[in-house]
């Protein structure tokens, strides 16, 4: 049911940008209806891709809007709300990624044929339509679990074509060295900064000095505005300061891990706020980077010697956060300390490839996520080699697909019962289609 969802973030605009003078109402679900724009939009969008045409996908694209509405219909007769924060927040993160693709607002503004308080009214009442359906949706299946029972007899139950192959995955600790930097060096952008915010108090505009100076390349076109964010999405130094804010004030000089800053608050609704901010990175002198490479290579000769367990030496010499979490590796996407090995960036894929389980690497330089250099050695822990899904390696795996199809049987239940009780038109012209469920009565 969600496999257009992601189009939508581009392909609805094209539903106002393209739609014809005089729509048709392809659909009617309870309140809600399914324009003809609406299907030929995210067609289009499929098409685009360079997807050959297929009457069986517009069929799908069209049950796909059909279940959308449908969920819309009942958030509203449960009278769920989306706050306007909400909304606010969402518009700012979606119009932030397609600055960042487009490169400007006029671009944005030129690509799809708008202004962007006209993106920004259509996009508003996409998103509440899409949070109001998602609503819905976790609701129906909040409440599904399985036990360690049901979980094995559905393992049992598959045949052996449909046991999925596990890529190989690794587990990894790392020791970070950071090139040190000099207290006179922060000093100066300390001063750079203190003089940023002096010209702004004597007139100057904060978001003209952050296009020209900023090191944040992402918001520095936007005059160094984020956007809506809520407590807990920035960096503890860097929010401490942000939340202490009048409107319109500026922060004292706030030092990070990705440099040092002077933050303004645009507005703030409750525990959202809107700042914007200039950022300076410390730039790291080649001697500072050759002092850390002497640092690291001290480190592994004591490793080598057996002078130090690594375990010891992330707690005694790693300058990275990880160092918290004995220097383990967390995997983004799951937070799992295990990655999937042809998924990892191909620098880091390429050391741990060539280590065997408990040894570890020589000192190489490693790109930080501030863009930084620093000199990392990678220990490998661990290593399960690729091999069909089984319940002793990948209990949780299998879990999740459990509970996935057991919540997809609920979510077909409930599609089947609200059906039935709710007043659905379909057009002639789409009820040809082959859909899963019995939307034509």
């Amino acid at each position: 049911m969600n496999r257009f969802k992601n189009l939508l973030l581009i392909s609805l605009f094209a539903i106002g940008a393209n739609a014809q003078s005089i729509d048709k109402v392809e659909a009617i679900i309870g309140d809600e209806i399914v324009l003809t724009s609406e299907v030929e939009s995210q067609y289009l969008q499929y098409l685009s891709q360079g997807n050959s045409k297929s009457d069986a996908i517009k069929c799908e694209i069209i049950e796909d809007l059909l279940f959308q509405k449908l969920l819309i219909n009942q958030a509203k007769l449960d009278s769920l709300v989306v706050t306007d924060e909400e909304v606010d927040t969402e518009i700012t993160k979606r119009l932030t990624y397609f600055e960042s693709q487009l490169g400007s607002v006029e671009k944005v503004e030129e690509y799809f044929g708008k202004l962007k308080v006209e993106i920004e009214l259509e996009l508003g009442k996409v998103i509440k339509d899409q949070f109001l359906a998602e609503r819905v949706q976790r609701g129906i299946s909040s409440d599904v679990k399985v036990t360690p029972a049901e979980v094995r007899e559905f393992f049992n139950q598959q045949n052996d074509a449909d046991i999925p192959v596990v890529p190989t995955k690794v587990e990894v600790a790392q020791i970070i060295v950071k090139p040190e930097i000099s207290e006179e060096q922060k000093d100066k952008l300390r001063d750079k900064l203190n003089s940023f915010r002096e010209r702004v108090y004597k007139g100057e505009d904060f978001k003209m000095l952050a296009t020209l100076y900023s090191d944040d390349p992402g918001s520095a076109t936007r005059g160094g505005e984020l956007g809506f964010v809520n407590r807990g999405d920035l960096v503890p130094e860097f929010e401490r300061a942000a939340f202490r804010l009048k409107e319109g004030e500026i922060s004292e000089v706030v030092e990070s891990q990705f440099g040092f800053h002077i933050v303004q608050l645009i507005e703030r609704r409750g525990e959202q706020i809107n700042v914007r901010h200039i950022l300076l990175k410390t730039k790291v002198s080649s001697t500072a980077l050759y002092n850390a490479k002497l640092r690291i290579e001290e480190v592994e000769k004591e490793l080598k010697a057996g002078v130090i367990t690594f375990d010891d030496a992330v707690e005694k010499y790693s300058d990275d956060e990880s160092k918290n979490n004995n220097g383990l590796l967390l995997n983004p996407n799951t937070m799992s300390t295990l990655h999937a090995i042809d998924e990892m960036s191909p620098a880091l894929k390429f050391v741990v490839e060539n280590l065997e389980e408990g040894s570890f690497s020589s000192p190489a330089v490693a790109q930080m996520p501030d863009e930084t250099k620093a000199y990392r050695i990678l220990k490998l822990n661990k290593r399960i080699e690729e091999h069909k899904a089984n319940l002793v390696d990948d209990f949780s795996m299998i879990k999740d697909f459990a509970i996935n199809i057991k919540k997809q049987e609920e979510l077909m239940k409930w599609i089947a019962k609200t059906i039935s009780n709710t007043y659905i038109k379909i057009n002639d012209d789409i009820s040809a289609c082959e859909f899963k469920n019995k939307w034509v009565k």
